[in-house]
This record gives C-alpha cells, sequence and structure tokens, in this order.
C-alpha cells in the first residue's frame, strides 16, 4: 500500500470517538435520535453568548482598507493587546500582546508550541488520562510522549511525574480542567510541580517547559476558580481557544500566551510566529480574531452546563457507578464495572447509550461520557445506565 504506515496505525488508534460517532448514526436511523442516548463526542451544544452575533455583524460591517489582507503572523496586534488584558485578570499576572499569538483554535497552537520547542526524541510528558491527540501531537514534531498517569481521584501524582523526567524531557503538558475526568489541579499541586520542573531542570542542565492546555478554564462548577498556571513556573505556554466557553468549536480560534519571564522568550515567540506560518495554519482567521477580541469577559451560561452535572451524577450513583464527579468541563469518566471498558460500552449500547472507552484516553478500565447535550438525552438514559449495570453484573 503506498499509504504511509504510521497514519494507517494512528487511524486505528484514535478511532474509538469516531466508531462511536458512526455506530451513533447507525443507530439513529434504526431508532429515531430520539430514541438514542449519545455522549460520545465533547461538541458543545450551547448557542454562543448574545454577544456574539451583534459584535459578528459589527466587524462584517467594517469597510476598512485591507481588512481582508495579510498581516502579521501571531495576528492582529489590537487584538492581542485586549486577549492579553483579560489573560492577565484571569491569571493573576500581567502579560502583554507581544507575549502571545492568536492560532487556528487549541490544537493548532499545542502543534504550534510543540513544533518550536522539540527537536526529534525529545520526549513530553502527558498525564493518564489524556486528551486523545497529544500523542499525535507530539509525534507531528519528532517528540516521544512518556504517560504517567494520575492519582485515582485524578489529581496530579507528583512523586511519578518527578520520577518520570529525563535528560530528554522538554516538556510536559497539562490539561485543567480535564478532559476526560472534569478534574482542576489545586495551586498547591501547580506549585509544586513547578518546583519539580526548575528542580530537573537544574539537575539535566535543561529547561522544561510547562505547557497549560486551559479551553474549559471558564467551565467551572461550585463556583470553584481555576489557579493561574503562571504562578506555578516561569517556563509556562499558556494555550486556549473559545471553543468551549464561547461555543465557537467550528470557528478555529484560539491563542498562546507565554510567560513574560520565560527562558529564551525571545527566539521561542519567533521561533512560534514562524510555525504557524509553516505548518500551514497562516493565520488565525481574521474575521474571529476580531470578534472574539469584541468578546473578552463573555461566556456561556454555565449553570446550564452545571445542572446537567448534577443530573447526571445522580442518575449514575442512583444506578451503582464509581465516579469523581468533575469540578469542570462537561465530562464524566466514570469505572467500568468490569475490566473490559471495551465490553461495558458495548452493553451501553445495547441500551442505545453511545460512550468512549477509558483506553482510548490512555486509561483501560473507565468511560467517558460527554453532558453537552439536551436534559432530555440524559434524562432519557437513566434506564439505560441502570439495565447496562445489571447486565455487567449478571456476567
Amino acid at each position: 500500500m503506498a499509504l504511509s504506515k504510521k497514519m494507517l496505525e494512528f487511524a486505528e488508534r484514535s478511532s474509538w470517538i469516531r466508531k462511536m460517532f458512526e455506530e451513533g448514526a447507525k443507530l439513529k436511523g434504526e431508532f429515531g435520535a430520539e430514541n438514542v442516548f449519545d455522549f460520545s463526542l465533547g461538541n458543545p451544544d450551547l448557542p454562543p453568548p448574545p454577544q456574539f452575533i451583534p459584535a459578528l455583524q459589527e466587524i462584517i460591517e467594517e469597510e476598512a482598507p485591507g481588512i481582508h489582507g495579510y498581516m502579521p503572523n501571531p495576528g492582529y496586534p489590537a487584538v492581542r493587546d485586549a486577549i492579553a488584558a483579560q489573560i492577565s485578570k484571569e491569571q493573576n499576572f500581567t502579560v502583554h500582546g507581544a507575549e502571545m499569538l492568536m492560532t487556528c483554535g487549541a490544537a493548532g497552537g499545542l502543534n504550534v508550541v510543540l513544533k518550536a520547542l522539540l527537536d526529534p526524541g525529545d520526549e513530553v510528558v502527558i498525564l493518564a488520562p489524556f486528551f486523545v491527540e497529544y500523542n499525535f501531537y507530539v509525534d507531528n514534531h519528532g517528540g516521544v510522549t512518556r504517560i504517567v498517569r494520575t492519582a485515582e481521584d485524578f489529581s496530579l501524582d507528583l512523586p511519578a511525574i518527578e520520577e518520570a523526567l529525563t535528560a530528554k524531557t522538554k516538556a510536559i503538558i497539562i490539561n485543567s480542567p480535564n478532559n476526560p475526568t472534569g478534574q482542576v489541579y489545586s495551586a498547591e499541586e501547580l506549585a509544586t510541580l513547578g518546583e519539580i520542573l526548575a528542580k530537573a531542570g537544574k539537575k539535566f542542565g535543561t529547561t522544561i517547559y510547562l505547557i497549560g492546555d486551559e479551553p474549559y478554564r471558564k467551565i467551572v462548577f461550585d463556583d470553584l476558580e481555576v489557579p493561574s498556571i503562571f504562578k506555578a513556573d516561569k517556563n509556562t505556554i499558556l494555550v486556549s481557544s473559545y471553543s468551549k466557553d464561547l461555543s465557537l468549536p467550528g470557528e478555529r480560534i484560539g491563542y498562546i500566551a507565554v510567560h513574560p519571564e520565560i527562558t529564551d522568550k525571545a527566539p521561542l515567540l519567533g521561533s512560534m510566529a514562524l510555525a504557524n506560518r509553516i505548518l500551514g495554519f497562516v493565520n488565525a482567521p481574521a474575521l474571529m480574531q476580531r470578534v472574539v477580541a469584541k468578546l473578552q469577559g463573555s461566556a456561556v451560561d454555565n449553570a446550564i452546563y452545571a445542572r446537567r452535572r448534577e443530573v447526571f451524577c445522580r442518575i449514575l450513583k442512583e444506578a451503582g457507578y464509581e465516579f469523581v464527579p468533575p469540578k469542570g468541563a462537561f465530562y464524566l469518566f466514570p469505572k467500568a464495572p468490569i475490566e473490559d471498558d471495551v465490553k461495558f460500552v458495548a452493553l451501553l449500547q445495547e441500551e442505545k447509550i453511545l460512550a468512549v472507552p477509558g483506553r482510548g484516553f490512555g486509561m483501560p478500565g473507565y468511560f467517558r461520557l460527554a453532558f453537552c447535550v439536551d436534559d432530555a438525552v440524559i434524562a432519557g438514559s437513566a434506564e439505560g445506565f441502570r439495565k447496562a449495570m445489571a447486565a455487567a453484573k449478571a456476567l
């Protein structure tokens, strides 16, 4: 076959969410969409905040010369200044527009960062369970992932992280609030992690960068505040997007921001600006850059996700499932009642419930449920979860 063997292998490894999506389409065609309970995709269903449409219309009606022309690789300076001001409030740390870049979503941003950092064979620590594409992003740029499991409650296993660091470690990626667990790492955990990375950097004579992937920062519950990652370590790179907090996943708009005191700041920013171009992302969408600049401080109605979390947790608890209630994002990651998570997901599918096996996120024995769906889908799934649990106990 003429195709890349690596890509064929990657397609097989990354196929769990796609497989469940395809199974869902089949079930919906057979039984009707209203009779299928699809929790497979993390595709936000809430509308953007009400300020979005007026901001979009205002931008569309602008007629300034060159408004659709090329821009600096890092993005429009005025947009970066506006977003840097908001980041400064959220991170409790002053960031300037010159210390950030606009990107094609957080995925584009992570690839830009890794392109700028990695030489072939460099290692990147990722924490299981992890967003399924981290492995592929690291491989895109010649890196190697070292996977470290989180603790039982999905908090950071700091001794395990310290043990995994080597002279080849270039970075660690953390995702908080987390997909798929909804865990939020505490300020104390982050501070200790920063100390561990700095200590290892001195030991090996290297710089180990802390990459924070934060697209769910504004989707948190119980009045929780996501701690500042910039307070943890000066060698921090923040990557985020507006896919979740503004419900704009299809617009592919995000950003990178670096700590003002980061090691090798000028060459790092220059390398990322170049990577933004040579990776083919050239540039973050011009229209959406200008729109999101007007929406700083806005977000979707988080109370809706909070309500869904409460209903879903009650349903699962009453059905006998073990899980850690999520502190943020819109996912639940329960333990499968049998060892084989794929087999249990098949039992759920018999009840027309679609979930994703935990092995797709690097942690077999669990399964992911996305509750960015209509309330009726969650409520209607209760009986199916009870039946699947009974079927698992009967095996």
